[in-house]
């Protein structure tokens, strides 16, 4: 069911990391030489992936407020985990000359891509701040930084809880002396029912080529609270991009994702709920304790780390 962000933010996972597990550790390096290649093709599945689903200046927009609201202050510096080709990475350096940025994922060619399209084209001094690592997101980074986002769902690959508590323990460990994670989680029935759902995507070449996205929910298991997703493309000529990403999750619980903020560490979380007008979605987001039985909802809950 939910396949866009109401409001105009796209919100579907970022792939390339598909199975995280304690000890999985690499850099990119010479062991993965980046080949030369033509321009890239606009039918290439990340360029897809991130015209149809990702709107990085959004999650910005939200990042910032929702930091300047819980510590009072601007953040700076970013550690973006599960980033695949690191777009977000990429505009939080180039939204403010102050901002670093790191970006972790354990997929070589999916960062590699990243590296071509994004950190290739940015001026000298926007490349020095921003660092793409094939490395684990269970793992900590010895960069401290203020904001650590999992975004569209992807922490949901943690499947059993002492997992996800490693997961946020080490977060917790990775953020400097305050700071917070946020993490994006979607539920409702209109998240695990069998569904396809379509919309036509506009590609950013000159004649506006016109894509099919179709967000695919292939199952849910109600005592495991294992799904499974997928994203297929269609392009003009007709060529199918069938399951161009999956996902294997466990849809969690906002209960159940504050519980183990609180035994990694976190000294308090909040939840960000979208707000409705006339039973839609107007893509803002306002910090409750309460939150309406939508048939399908989108919400940030917020792990609050503060200073000693």
């Amino acid at each position: 069911m939910i396949h866009t962000r109401p409001g105009g933010a796209k919100a579907i996972p970022i792939s390339g990391s598909s199975v995280y597990k304690a000890g999985s550790m690499k850099k990119l390096s010479n062991q993965h030489p980046i080949q030369p290649q033509k321009k890239p093709s606009i039918f290439n599945k990340h360029t897809l992936y991130e015209v149809a689903v990702q709107s990085p200046e959004v999650h910005i927009h939200w990042f910032n407020h929702f930091f300047r609201e819980l510590l009072g202050r601007q953040p700076h510096n970013l550690r973006e985990d599960f980033c695949g080709t690191f777009l977000l990475s990429a505009d939080w350096v180039k939204s403010d000359p102050g901002n670093t940025a790191v970006g972790l994922d354990i997929d070589p060619l999916t960062l590699e891509y990243g590296i071509r399209n994004h950190l290739k084209k940015m001026n000298s001094k926007d490349r020095k701040r921003l660092l793409p690592l094939c490395k684990n997101v269970l793992s900590v980074t010895k960069l401290k930084t203020d904001l650590i986002v999992a975004c569209n769902f992807s922490f949901c690959i943690f499947k059993k809880r002492k997992l996800l508590i490693q997961y946020f323990t080490n977060c917790y460990r990775s953020l400097g002396r305050d700071g917070l994670l946020v993490l994006e989680l979607a539920g409702g029935p209109g998240m695990i029912q069998p569904i396809r759902e379509s919309r036509m995507i506009t590609m950013e070449d000159a004649r506006k080529t016109r894509v099919k996205y179709t967000w695919h929910q292939k199952s849910f298991d109600p005592v495991s609270h294992e799904a499974h997703y997928a994203i297929h493309f269609k392009l003009p000529d007709g060529t199918q991009l069938k399951d161009a990403f999956t996902y294997d999750w466990r849809l969690w619980t906002i209960p159940e994702v504050r519980e183990c903020l609180a035994e990694a560490g976190f000294q308090d979380s909040a939840v960000y709920w979208e707000t409705e007008h006339k039973g839609k979605g107007t893509g803002e987001f306002v910090r409750t304790e309460h939150g309406d039985n939508a048939h399908a909802w989108i919400g940030y809950i917020v792990g609050i780390k503060t200073a000693d």
